[in-house]
C-alpha cells in the first residue's frame, strides 16, 4: 500500500477499516469462516468491559429521569435502530412497564425494521422531527445508537433532545466521533475493524446489543421491577409465560406450584399476586397500591402494610 493509501485507511473510522486478519476470508471453507468470526467476536466483551463506567453512569442518569415520570428513547438508523427498537419492545413483557416508558425510534419508521431504508439516515431534520413528534421534554432520556458515530439522523435527534433539556447519551464504536461530542455521556466500545469490512451488524452490532441489554436491565432493576434475580413483573400473556410466572411466584412465596397457579389466576399477574400474598389485601387494594407505586412491588407492599397498620 502506498503512503497515501495508508493515510487514507488510517483516516477511516475504526469500524470501516480493513481487518488484516480476515483479508483471505473468501478463500476459506465454512469451518474456517465461522472460526474466524468467532475469534473476532471474542474481542467484543473486552471492548464493552472497558466502557462499563460510562454504562453505569448512563443507567443512574436514566433511572433518575424515569423516577420522575420521564421516558427512555433509543434512536438509531439501520442495524443500530433495529437494536434499539428490539430492546425497547422487550421491556414491557419482561418488566411490566407501559410501552410508552421505553421507546425505540428508527430512521424510516417501523417499516425499516424489515426493509432497509438507507437514505433515511442522512437527514438530521428527520431525526429531530421524529423526536419532537413524541413531545420530548426535560424529564426524558435519549440514547443515540450509531456504530460509526456519524449518522446525521441520530445526531439530529440528539441535538433536538439536548435543546429540550433531556438527558443525552450515545452508544458507538468509534472514539471521538461526532456523536460523542453531541451528548452528555458517550459510551464507546471500540470493537475495531469488522470481519467483513464495514459490516457493522457484526462486532459493532454485538457490542451495541450487549450494552443495550445492560442499560435496560440495570435500569429496570434499579427502578424496582425485579426482586432478587427474578422477573417478578413479568406479564404472563401466553402459555409459556404463564408457566414461568407460576414458577416465579412459587419461588417468591414458597407456595407449591398448584397453589401459586391458583393465586396467579385470582390476582391476574405476578406483582398483584405478590402484594396480595405478602399483605393479605384484596386484589383491588393490591392493584391500587401498584398503580400508586408505578408497579414497584416492594413499595406497594410497604404502602399497603402502612395503610392497614392500627
Amino acid at each position: 500500500m502506498t503512503h497515501e493509501g495508508t493515510r487514507a485507511a488510517a483516516s477511516l473510522p475504526l469500524t470501516e477499516q480493513l481487518n488484516p486478519r480476515t483479508v483471505a476470508l473468501d478463500t476459506l471453507d465454512a469451518a474456517g469462516i465461522v472460526r474466524l468470526i468467532s475469534d473476532e467476536d471474542k474481542t467484543v466483551a473486552n471492548a464493552v468491559e472497558a466502557a462499563l463506567p460510562e454504562i453505569a453512569c448512563v443507567v443512574e442518569a436514566v433511572v433518575a429521569r424515569m423516577r420522575v415520570g420521564g421516558r427512555l428513547f433509543y434512536v438509531g438508523a439501520g442495524t443500530s435502530g433495529r437494536l434499539g427498537v428490539l430492546d425497547a419492545s422487550e421491556c414491557p413483557p419482561t418488566f411490566g412497564i407501559g410501552a410508552d416508558r421505553v421507546q425505540g425510534i428508527i430512521a424510516g419508521g417501523y417499516g425499516a425494521l424489515y426493509k432497509a431504508t438507507e437514505t433515511s439516515e442522512d437527514s438530521a431534520a428527520a431525526g429531530a422531527g421524529d423526536l419532537q413528534a413524541r413531545d420530548i421534554n426535560a424529564r426524558d432520556a435519549v440514547i443515540g445508537i450509531a456504530a460509526s458515530g456519524s449518522t446525521p439522523y441520530t445526531i439530529g435527534a440528539l441535538e433536538c433532545a439536548h435543546a429540550a433539556g433531556a438527558l443525552t447519551a450515545c452508544v458507538t464504536c468509534v472514539p471521538d466521533s461526532a456523536i460523542t461530542r453531541a451528548v452528555e455521556i458517550p459510551i464507546v466500545a471500540a470493537t475495531g475493524a469488522e470481519v467483513l469490512t464495514g459490516s457493522t451488524r457484526l462486532k459493532a452490532g454485538t457490542a451495541q446489543k450487549m450494552i443495550l441489554n445492560m442499560i435496560s436491565t440495570a435500569t429496570m432493576i434499579r427502578l424496582g421491577y425485579v426482586r432478587g434475580n427474578r422477573m417478578t413483573n413479568l406479564l404472563p400473556k401466553n402459555e409459556k409465560l404463564r408457566h414461568r410466572a407460576a414458577r416465579i411466584l412459587a419461588a417468591e412465596t414458597k407456595l407449591d406450584e398448584a397453589a401459586a397457579r391458583e393465586l396467579l389466576q385470582a390476582a391476574g399477574d405476578v406483582p398483584t399476586a405478590l402484594v396480595m400474598h405478602e399483605t393479605g389485601c384484596t386484589r383491588a387494594e393490591a392493584t391500587g397500591a401498584l398503580e400508586f407505586t408505578h408497579g414497584v412491588v416492594r413499595e406497594a407492599v410497604a404502602l399497603v402494610s402502612r395503610e392497614s397498620a392500627p
